[in-house]
């Protein structure tokens, strides 16, 4: 990679999000280069639940969340936790997070939220044919799970939201779930099953093949690490830390978690927080899943890939510094061994990664302020590889001047 190299458009970032914008503008008859750091899915798209959560619309960001969140901070291994040397960092996005929570600004993000899920639904099917991995995915629905009446009565108002956008779900007795899940503990006696929610194979294999579509069409993934953007006339300048230096007319910024540290050479402050997830991918055959399974009062699912069964979710707001506090995982793994009783914990492989999360749960999708030849596309929280497609679709109109398929202004990144 030297200053000579002139591709029309460098996407940073080969990540889900990152891989697919890129396909999408290498389709629109862009060419294209991808930067990364690592290597493709070697982030948060490697150790995701691999659900195309459809049906996800509300915000993390509302009133719910704060009723149950001093409860959860509470416990440094619950389903939400701050470490205690990273609170006073974290205060400022807090207090967005909390402004956020507000009922208007949560129907606000849930409708922009409710596009963008519709968007990335009618792109995916048409977008898997496209890259070759149809067959990797699956439509075996999820299934929430309560312990009391009283719990599934509070989620109430949720599922009434969803409704009123046209989401099909189906709330269950103990004994209707069994039909859909056998080998639930009883202390689960609601449930709620949705029928559109999705998942891959394998979040991983399913990046990785991505990234060999891309490359197959003449992409090119080179690996460096960027340290800043710079507009220049014509196009942007993008240096590396190791010291060389690449021009293109425009540039994509889809590098998840480290985005926001970009963004600054640009002149842009974006409060973007590191959602830490955890998770335990055991082997195949560890549990008879059928369906994958939220445990929403206790922050984490349960989800059959082609690689094994992944327990793992909650959010550990730390930044990218602290080193991984993996008894974490173990606490999920020994609640998922409570919860379905004839799960089999030994030989599984721990994981922790960076989910990108702005404070009111939505992305920033759209052009930098200093210059209109970079476009975000970052921030999607726990729903980068959901809003997969839609993004890429985005992202492709904004490089090609076309009037993007939907509102875009909800998700300005200069919206804060």
């Amino acid at each position: 990679m030297n200053t000579d190299i002139q591709p029309g458009v460098v996407v940073i970032g080969a990540g889900v999000v990152g891989l697919s914008a890129a396909i999408a503008a290498q389709a629109r008859g862009l060419a294209v280069t991808v930067i990364e750091r690592e290597a493709p899915a070697a982030g948060a798209s490697a150790g995701n639940a691999g659900a195309f959560a459809f049906t996800d619309i509300l915000p993390l960001a509302s009133p719910g969340i704060l009723k149950k969140a001093p409860k959860w901070l509470l416990d440094p291994l619950g389903p939400l936790s701050v470490p205690p040397s990273y609170a006073l960092r974290i205060t400022p996005w807090m207090v967005r997070f909390w402004r956020a929570c507000s009922p208007k600004r949560v129907a606000h993000s849930t409708a922009a939220q409710t596009a963008l899920m519709d968007l990335s639904k009618a792109e995916l099917e048409p977008f898997l044919a496209k890259t070759g991995t149809a067959a990797m995915l699956r439509k075996d629905g999820n299934l929430q799970v309560y312990e009391s009446r009283a719990e599934f009565e509070a989620s109430l108002t949720g599922w009434k939201a969803r409704e009123e956008h046209g989401i099909e779900f189906r709330h269950m007795d103990a004994a209707e779930m069994a039909q859909i899940q056998p080998g639930l503990a009883p202390r689960f006696t609601h449930g709620t099953f949705t029928p559109g929610w999705y998942s891959i194979a394998d979040p991983k294999l399913y990046t990785l093949a991505l990234a060999d579509h891309f490359r197959s069409k003449g992409g090119a993934i080179e690996r460096a690490e960027v340290s800043s953007l710079h507009p220049i006339e014509g196009g942007v300048e993008i240096r590396t830390t190791d010291g060389r230096t690449l021009r293109a007319r425009k540039v994509v910024l889809a590098a998840g978690a480290f985005s926001h540290l970009l963004a600054r050479s640009l002149g842009e402050k974006m409060p973007l927080e590191t959602e830490r997830g955890y998770n335990t991918t055991l082997p195949l055959g560890a549990f008879d899943l059928r369906t994958q399974v939220t445990f929403g009062g206790h922050g984490f699912v349960v989800s059959r890939l082609s690689t094994g069964i992944r327990v793992g979710g909650a959010v550990e707001l730390g930044g990218l510094k602290l080193p991984p506090n993996f008894r974490r995982s173990e606490a999920m793994l020994e609640k998922a061994r409570r919860f379905l009783p004839g799960l089999k914990p030994e030989g599984g492989v721990q994981w922790m990664g960076f989910r990108p999360s702005l404070p009111d749960s939505l992305p920033a999708i759209g052009r930098a302020r200093a210059t209109p030849r970079v476009v975000y596309a970052f921030g999607h929280g726990h729903l980068g590889l959901t809003q997969s497609a839609g993004t890429a679709r985005l992202v492709a109109d904004l490089l090609t001047d076309r009037t993007p398929a939907i509102d875009i202004n909800p998700f300005s990144p200069q919206r804060f």
